[in-house]
């Protein structure tokens, strides 16, 4: 991960960070939150072999908002579905409610294949990332051939709240950051990359993952989720099936010192969901469509100004993309893939939970605070309800 802290050309490099801060900081099953299922190695989108991600992160200025120099509150998310291998898989994606972007998807809805990386930052820096994402692949050699064409895929969500969106501080050297820094196993949570400035279910929101493994027959295939959270009110907010929204009513969640247009209930979701099960671009559009499942649990309702888009694909077939040859690819039946839908449901589940957990409380523009999940309050309310908290792993 790569954390810009100040507006000018210093940059503090922090790789190590997005694998340290993953294995130290608690999670929401350290903490005894239950939830169901078997997760991967590092519970992450990770776990499918091949998938890396890498983020940028803007921090910088506090008080008054100064449109073009802040304060920032923003990044970006890089997810290499095989690494640097340029190498395409299949994919599809499906949208529960539109106000939101998630450039490139019709032509992954034609083709059937996500033909490089996936990037998602703030709302209005949408352009420039795409465009980052293109002189990325000149800059590295990603694209090898003369003459070639492809289109960026780049999501969304508005951290208008909190940063200052408008002063466009994303820049291509941010993307270009978190594409160079992305890598394999376990990855950072809550105020990082695109993430950094999001809000969700009324307490402080960003970037969350969680995997499950899944065995089919003979063959144990993993299921990742990576999200980028900002939706929801606390009035919806559900943990294992427990109102904790209702029950935090006295709880601060959030304050406007200079109130922007914004309601609780606006935001979006983007959703990632990676799998090295063999599915064709018809079965992983039922995948993406599992999701909204996963996000209602915890009190999301795809209201209208929320921008809910999810996108899924497939390590499997590394062969499939083919210019001139005839492809030979493997497919899951049909009938075998309940399993993978109640998987992707409860990965989206635990990655909600786990980017509210990881966010810590955070000041942006004029002074508007958005307060971290109290975790104390939440397993109390839990107990109270009978849900059976997990016992804290020694450490």
């Amino acid at each position: 991960m790569i954390l810009y802290k100040h507006g000018w050309a210093l940059l503090t490099c922090l790789l190590v960070f997005s694998f340290v801060d993953a294995q130290t900081k608690p999670r929401a099953r350290d903490l005894g939150i239950p939830f169901t299922g078997t997760p991967g190695k590092y519970n992450a989108i990770t776990d499918v072999a091949g998938v890396e991600v890498g983020y940028s992160t803007i921090i910088s200025g506090t008080g008054k908002n100064v449109r073009g120099k802040g304060p920032v509150r923003t990044g970006v998310t890089a997810i290499l579905p095989r690494g640097r291998s340029n190498n395409p898989v299949y994919a599809n994606w499906y949208t529960l409610n539109g106000n939101g972007e998630m450039t490139g998807t019709t032509w992954i809805t034609e083709s059937g294949f996500l033909e490089g990386p996936i990037m998602i930052t703030n709302t209005n820096s949408v352009g420039v990332v795409r465009d980052a994402v293109l002189k990325w692949y000149v800059k590295t050699g990603f694209q090898k051939e003369d003459f070639w064409y492809t289109y960026p895929v780049v999501a969304e969500t508005y951290d208008g709240f909190l940063n200052d969106i408008y002063g466009f501080h994303v820049k291509e050297e941010h993307a270009w950051a978190a594409l160079d820094s992305a890598r394999p196993g376990a990855i950072a949570e809550g105020n990082v990359g695109g993430g950094t400035g999001m809000m969700c279910l009324g307490f402080k929101g960003g970037t969350g993952t969680a995997s499950r493994l899944v065995k089919i027959g003979d063959s144990t295939y993993t299921v990742g989720v990576l999200v980028q959270s900002n939706f929801g009110s606390r009035r919806g907010f559900t943990i294992a099936g427990v109102p904790v929204g209702i029950e935090l009513k006295d709880t601060l969640d959030y304050e406007l010192k200079a109130a922007p247009s914004f309601e609780p209930g606006q935001g979006s979701i983007i959703v990632i969901v990676a799998t090295d099960a063999p599915l064709l671009p018809h079965q992983l559009k039922r995948i993406a469509a599992r999701v909204p499942l996963g996000i209602g649990n915890v009190g999301g309702f795809g209201e209208n100004t929320s921008g809910d888009i999810f996108l899924a694909f497939s390590t499997a077939n590394p062969g499939a993309f083919q210019r001139e040859q005839t492809a030979v690819v493997r497919e899951l039946p049909n009938d075998r893939i309940s399993a993978l839908f109640v998987a992707t449901v409860k990965a989206t589940e635990e990655a909600v939970i786990n980017a509210m957990v990881a966010a810590e409380t955070m000041e942006g523009i004029n002074g508007n605070k958005a307060y971290a999940l109290p975790q104390k309050a939440v397993l109390e309310i839990l107990k109270r309800y009978n849900r059976q908290l997990k016992e804290q792993p020694k450490k």
